[in-house]
Formats: structure tokens, sequence, C-alpha cells
């Protein structure tokens, strides 16, 4: 596929996620962590004007300077910004102004790809591109917290997005060892992957599949949520602070358990992958269960010996550079350095990751807390 086209193709998914959506739907945030809609739609296109047309594009014509406070998310480097938790303020642009702002940036895109790239405008495209794919994922779970969160828990669509198997039961063994960790070879990668780099790791044995519904209930109804040993402090203090009693998006209705899908409210299926759960809630089940969650080095180690990819699997590293590991110059020096603190890797991909986007060396990253994420739960001993 040559470059016009993936653009094509990756600008048009986003735009096909939000077909289902009614007006309404594109401009609310629950909480500070849920962008709306609307608000992707915008950055995503803000992201192709700002870094490569306004500077490499001869006389292209800005299509509202506005934009850039609007759209910008995290990068001082650009100046000033709409606080994250006011996104869901901007009744206006309209969306429909904001799908103009689309058409307009990939008009002129179109233009600038029907010629060659210098290689490090090349390069930057296809950041480009894989970070669109990146707010892809992030769009689809805003979305289901956003309809999950409205009291007639409408559907999304009819098509059963959330499914996804635990896989083969049975656990891996893998002996002690030098394991080279990181990215390698031509194809891309974020930089947080790389500095590919050896570790020793112990013997350990890893599951070959990921804990299911019915596991994860008997936790609870064991009285998991209720006994302070199985928890990290930090843990224990957001189960009491919160209130947390089960999985986000769980609702006990007349004694059987359901939960809010991309379909509506549907019964809890037993055999299905957990998901939705804290690194928490991932830490203290492993506990309850006499084992722990492996680290990323472990997971990587071993992940061509089980199937990974319906879920973001929790693991017990925290997130942290790798040797080596050197910030870009400018803006894109942001995209991940400065978050390497007081966060937990995540392995693998989603339900919702775009196809092709993640590989075995990606490295996700979220705050111990948070769960509207399609996050699971693989052990190691």
């Amino acid at each position: 596929m040559g470059l016009l086209e993936k653009y094509k193709e990756v600008r048009q998914r986003t735009e096909d996620i939000c077909k289902p959506l009614q007006t309404e739907d594109y401009v609310v945030q629950p909480v500070v962590d849920v962008s709306p809609p609307k608000w992707h739609l915008g950055h995503t296109t803000w992201f192709f004007e700002t870094f490569i047309l306004k500077p490499n594009q001869k006389d292209y014509n800005e299509f509202d300077p506005n934009y850039n406070f609007v759209f910008n998310s995290y990068y001082e480097t650009v100046g000033a910004r709409v606080v994250r938790t006011d996104r869901g303020n901007l009744s206006r642009p309209g969306v429909a102004d904001v799908y103009c702002y689309r058409k307009h940036v990939d008009d002129a895109m179109n233009s600038l790809l029907s010629g060659e790239l210098p290689k490090e405008l090349y390069d930057l495209l296809v950041l480009g591109l894989n970070h669109e794919e990146q707010h892809q994922e992030l769009l689809c779970t805003d979305i289901k917290f956003i309809l999950g969160n409205n009291p007639l828990l409408p559907a999304y669509d009819s098509k059963p997005l959330d499914a996804g198997g635990a896989g083969r039961s049975g656990f891996v063994d893998m002996p002690a060892g030098i394991y080279e960790i990181g990215h390698t070879g031509n194809g891309f990668c974020f930089d947080n992957e790389l500095g590919r780099h050896k570790v020793y790791l112990q013997d350990y044995s890893i599951s070959g599949s990921l804990v299911t519904n019915a596991e994860f209930l008997e936790f609870m109804q064991a009285g998991g949520y209720s006994d302070f040993r199985h928890w990290h402090s930090e843990g224990w203090e957001w189960v009491k602070n919160n209130c947390v009693q089960s999985p986000m998006y769980w609702h006990l209705i007349d004694g059987a358990w359901h939960h809010y899908t991309t379909q509506g409210l549907q019964p809890v299926d037993p055999d299905a992958a957990l998901c939705h759960v804290s690194f928490y809630e991932a830490a203290a089940y492993a506990a309850w269960r006499g084992m722990r969650l492996p680290t990323e080095f472990e997971w990587e180690a071993a992940s061509d010996k089980f199937e990974w990819g319906k879920r973001w699997e929790w693991t017990d590293s925290a997130y942290l550079p790798y040797p080596g590991f050197v910030k870009a110059e400018g803006a894109i020096g942001e995209y991940n350095g400065k978050f390497m603190i007081n966060q937990m890797v995540l392995r693998g991909s989603s339900v919702v990751t775009p196809p092709g986007h993640s590989r075995n060396t990606y490295r996700n990253f979220f705050h111990p807390q948070l769960r509207w994420q399609y996050t699971g739960i693989r052990l190691a001993k």
C-alpha cells in the first residue's frame, strides 16, 4: 500500500468509528481521562497541520489559528492549549466545523503526498499515522465510557466489539537466562521501544491464557474487594475511597452480573476474558491466587508462546526509559519521555487496537487506577 493510500485509510477509519454517534455524543466529557470524540477528530488533524503542513507545504493556508489552542494536547513547545478538563466545554467549534477542518487538512495532505518526501518528513508522517491509530483506540474506549455512563446505557453498535477469548490454558515454563528486550529491525516503533538491551531473567512460568470473568468472579465472591491483605496500600485506599466492588461497567441486577458492552447491557459471559480492571485489581487478584503479574520483560520474552491481542495486559513494571533512551528535539520529544513516572506498563493490544498497530515490543502505559481501557490480567509465578 502506498503512503497516500495508507494516509487515506487511517483517516477514514477514524471517521468510521464515529459514524454510529449522534451529534450530542461528540461533545461529552464525563471524566478528565475521557476526551470528547469531537476533540479526537480535531486533535489528530491538528497534528498533521502543525507538524507537517505548516512547516513544509508552501502557501498552506491555516484553517483557523484558534484551533492550535483548541486541539493541542500536551505539547508545551507548540504553545498554550485548552486545559484537559475543559475539553467537554468546547461547544464551538461545532462538529460540522471539525469535519470541515479534517477535509481542509486532508486535501492539503493529499497534494503533499502526491510527490516524493524526504526521509525526515516521511518518518514524521509515519509517526503521525501511528499517532492517529493510537487515538482510534482511545476514541473507541472513550465512546464506550461516554455511552456506558449514560443512564440509558445505549448501544454503540450491533456488532460485538467487546468479544475476546481468554486463550489456551496452562502455563508456559521459561528457563533462566539472558533475553534481548526492545525493538529491532527497520519497521516503525515508538521511541520508548528503543534501546534494545539484555536482561537476565530467573526461571518463571507465565499463563497461556488471560483471566476469565468467571475466575475473577470467584475472587469477588471470596470477599477479595473487602480483604486488605491482597492489596497494595494505595490500591486499598482506592478501593475504599471509591467503593469499588467489581470491574468497571459491571452491574448486579436481580442477583446476576451484567456489564455494559458496545451492544448495550448484556449478561457477563463467564468464559470471556476479563477486562476493564485497574492495575490495583490485577495485582490483588494475582496475590489472592498466590501468584503475581509478569514483568514487562518476562511478558516480551515469552510472547511468542501464547496468544495476545484481545486485552491490554497489566505488567508489574513501572514505565521507565530503556538504556540509552534519548528524547527527540522539539515538540516530538514530548511524545513519550515526559510521561515516564508514576505509571505502569501494559503489553499487547486490545480488541479495539487498529489492525497491525501493535507488536510484542509495544509499551503502553497508564496510571494504576485507570480501567476504561480494555485491560486484562495474565498471571505469572
